[in-house]
């Protein structure tokens, strides 16, 4: 197997803003595997609270090029070999060899995974931190049945109610780790009367205890409204942590460090009882339609990445309104829309 990369600039169609801060680029990596005349994809974002860079994923890319060697076929052994370190390059990396070894046996990959592409819930698109009126605006402009909004400001409650009073969408709520214990306590009860769906990791990173206080604390209130984790659930061995914690996890092939991975976390969540939602960063078609090979295992679906973007270089999924349409090609069934940069 030969290995390259290149870096891609992605322009985003409005100001990304959320608990973590704001941009208006993001700066991902591309993966190429070829072997036999076919060639593997697979992205990794450069997500800066992550720990991600674009340098620290062509650094992690260029030291495992070696690495990259016998039956792309055999991806265990393949992915064994690889030592710890980025996250998202490994996820480009673990793409890019499914991608190759659908393509070797000329099967779509959720074939591979004997899975049902018409079983994919609906997915949701985000609205990021804005004005509560200019939010309000978007969830209503956009069409979409189920909306995701991003809080995290001291206009947390007008914001929601902003939106819920524009559109009656299914409506989620993700915090990004924004609020502190008592910020929740607080809010949530008031925000449960504008009919949410969800409410996604409203903590801090580590404060699984304070999660479990909170679900406890919301229950003793009569108010059953679902907390998910995110930016606490990596790999499947932080799902154990989090048991009885949180009603869902959230998986994204960044954290997990790819599809191989995301399948452990799923069968690990579905042993405790957890629901699961698959979601993604800011990313092409390329890394969004990797994910969605899964979407049918999952009871939730935020897989909006291509439509916050202005300049895809991928055709991959489509979308028939919330609906994801998965490619029937062999792999991933990704193909560049236009001609690739060099690669090194």
């Amino acid at each position: 197997m030969k290995l390259s990369w290149e870096p891609i600039t992605l322009d985003l169609k409005t100001t990304f803003r959320i608990a973590h801060g704001a941009s208006d680029q993001r700066f991902n990596v591309v993966a190429r595997l070829e072997h036999a005349g076919l060639e593997g994809l697979g992205e990794g974002p450069g997500v800066t609270y992550l720990g991600e860079s674009q340098a620290g994923m062509i650094a992690y890319l260029e030291s495992v090029a070696h690495l990259m060697v016998g039956d792309p076929a055999l991806l265990e052994d393949s992915l064994e070999r690889l030592p710890p370190g980025s996250h998202a390059a490994r996820a480009a990396l673990d793409m890019a060899l499914h991608d190759l070894w659908g393509k070797l046996v000329g099967q779509p990959l959720y074939r591979l995974f004997g899975l049902n592409p018409a079983r994919i819930p609906p997915t949701s698109f985000t609205i990021a931190i804005d004005r509560p009126e200019v939010m309000a605006e978007q969830a209503q402009r956009s069409g979409y049945p189920i909306i995701k909004i991003k809080v995290g400001s001291d206009q947390d409650e007008a914001i929601v109610r902003a939106i819920r009073r524009a559109t009656e969408a299914r409506l989620r709520v993700d915090a990004n780790a924004g609020w502190s214990r008592q910020q929740a306590a607080d809010l949530i009860p008031r925000l449960a009367q504008y009919d949410l769906e969800m409410i996604e990791q409203p903590l801090p990173v580590g404060d699984i205890e304070g999660l479990r206080w909170l679900r406890q604390h919301l229950h003793d209130q009569h108010i059953h409204l679902p907390i998910f984790a995110d930016e606490s659930i990596k790999t499947s061995r932080n799902i154990i942590d989090h048991a009885g914690a949180v009603d869902g996890v959230v998986i994204k092939l960044a954290k997990t460090g790819g599809l191989r991975e995301a399948l452990r976390l799923i069968a690990v969540a579905r042993a405790f009882e957890m629901q699961v939602m698959v979601s993604c960063m800011v990313e092409t078609s390329l890394g969004v339609t990797a994910a969605a090979h899964l979407a049918p295992l999952c009871d939730y679906v935020d897989l909006d990445g291509p439509l916050l973007i202005r300049n895809d270089p991928f055709q991959g999924l489509r979308y028939q309104g919330a609906q994801i349409i998965l490619p029937d090609s062999p792999g991933l069934g990704v193909n560049w829309a236009a001609a690739p940069m060099s690669s090194p």
